[in-house]
């Protein structure tokens, strides 16, 4: 169904906006209803080199501004996405199936947040005098930024992760041209219209649409492009890492995710519970660092799944944008059937559904909350992302049993352990194979620390202070204060 004022957006390129070379449009779906929300570009290759064009003539000037001042543009884009809150997170909401409550109280404000983080980082990229034993040479290092940045970004937080890649190039000095998923573009092009209200200067932010195949290859494939920072698939992540060599791309690659959720017997069973609905039901299950595999001490297995189970069914499954929706809309119909065949092959190899395990009939793509037993590590639902509201639930014997369980993956995204004793959680969280430990508490990604995977889950990190160095090349520069005797080789013929 389309509504009879559905908006065309173009692409942003250099502070303007323009049709696609081939002028052909993709209608954007909300997916809690079937409607077309708006049509955007389905650009090409030559869209992507005007769009590089458009950034790497922008940004001489833009890394040529005191630091200050790219901060002060920074927090001008914060402030206008903070005046435009509720918009944005209502756009979020119907364009992705998200619930409002989390756009509204997480995604939209965190945005926000970035900005202000790394504005403040603007001024303090500081390099270091090196000592030499010659004490006639200065030997000191700059930062300096990598040129053009090319951002891919995931259909499931479409601004917020978008932003964990904008903030930190840009108060780096560099340029970027965002190529947002196909699915959710919507948050990304209002992204750019509220740059321009900013007064963020022309070619410094820009936006091309279409899909991944082609304006995603086109990207990694440009030669004028110095870095992708991507999210997605791990499949995608390789292709991006092969592609991506010829021209020797500077790479963050934040990948898939199978993350544990370990509850010991001496946890705090209440907030275990709660933070493994929150783990796994949160945005429909359709997050990279989803509590998706449950590892429950055998000794309360019984007592702690029969509580999850009933909490499960208490869930508030409905449209998106009613503010008492607890469990959204599946992105697409193609993804919905993607999860229940999942949950299909795992009845079939032997797992027994506790709740859900079929998709609500109607409008939208919704799913059942659902909680899978009787699972075995080797299963294709225990190995692999499933992006739903699905739930693992598998049990063990003692800390090893948990922490080998744990590591069973070929991801090492995130994990969660809950324990009462400091130092066993101390002592697990050292021995878990993944990127970022949460003890007593769900995967929460904090602008201010480290994010990224271990294994198969990327390379690189996202988010707090590490990220500075992944958008910068560093420099060492060395000065000759006085003395020749260091390279005086060669006598003249004397």
């Amino acid at each position: 169904m389309t509504s009879p004022q559905v908006k065309t957006y173009g692409n942003a390129i250099g502070g303007r906006w323009s049709e696609s070379r081939s002028g052909a449009l993709t209608d954007v779906l909300e997916p809690a209803t079937g409607e077309v929300l708006a049509r955007v570009q389905r650009s090409e290759a030559p869209d992507v080199d005007a769009a590089v064009m458009a950034a790497a003539a922008a940004q001489p000037a833009w890394a040529a501004l005191p630091p200050v001042e790219r901060a002060g543009h920074l927090l001008a884009l914060a402030d206008v996405i903070d005046a435009y809150a509720d918009e944005l997170a209502l756009l979020e909401s119907r364009n992705v199936g998200k619930p409002i409550r989390e756009t509204a109280q997480l995604d939209i404000p965190g945005s926000a947040r970035c900005l202000r983080y790394y504005a403040s980082w603007a001024d303090k990229l500081y390099g270091e005098v090196i000592p030499h034993n010659a004490g006639h040479l200065l030997n000191y290092t700059r930062r300096e930024p990598l040129g053009v940045v090319g951002a891919i970004t995931p259909w499931n937080g479409p601004l917020s992760i978008a932003m964990w890649k904008i903030a930190p190039a840009l108060a780096t000095g560099n340029t970027v041209v965002l190529k947002p998923a196909d699915l959710t573009p919507l948050t990304a092009l209002r992204l750019a219209e509220l740059a321009s209200e900013a007064g963020l200067p022309e070619g410094v932010f820009n936006v091309v649409t279409g899909r991944g195949s082609v304006v995603g290859q086109a990207l990694v494939e440009h030669p004028g492009v110095a870095k992708i920072a991507f999210t997605g698939s791990t499949e995608v992540g390789q292709r991006i890492m092969r592609t991506g060599a010829a021209t020797f791309k500077h790479l963050t690659l934040e990948c898939g995710g199978k993350s544990p959720a370990v509850v010991f017997p001496d946890a705090d069973l209440d907030l275990a519970l709660e933070a493994a609905l929150f783990g796994i039901f949160l945005n429909q299950g359709e997050v990279c660092a989803a509590s998706s595999r449950l590892l429950v001490h055998s000794s309360i297995r019984d007592e702690f799944v029969g509580r999850l189970v009933e909490r499960a069914g208490r869930l508030r499954v409905g449209p998106p944008i009613d503010p008492s929706t607890e469990v959204g809309s599946l992105v697409s119909a193609g993804h919905r059937r993607g999860v229940h065949d999942m949950v299909g092959a795992a009845r079939a190899a032997g797992a027994r559904v506790l709740i859900g395990g079929e998709p609500i009939d109607g409008h939208g793509n919704f799913y059942e909350p659902t909680v899978l037993d009787g699972v075995t590590p080797g299963m294709e639902i225990v190995q692999q992302e499933v992006f739903g509201p699905v739930l693992a639930v598998l049990s063990f014997a003692d800390e090893d049993d948990g922490v080998r369980l744990a590591n069973d993956s070929a991801y090492g995204l995130v994990a969660n352990v809950f324990t009462r004793d400091l130092s066993r959680a101390h002592r697990v969280a050292e021995r878990l194979q993944a990127g970022s430990i949460f003890v007593n508490m769900p995967a929460i990604p904090f602008t201010e620390a480290p994010f990224g995977g271990y294994k198969m889950t990327g390379l690189g990190k996202d988010l707090g202070r590490s990220a500075l160095d992944a958008f910068t090349n560093t420099k060492s520069v060395v000065v000759n204060l006085g003395g020749t005797e260091m390279f005086s080789w060669f006598d003249g013929g004397k």
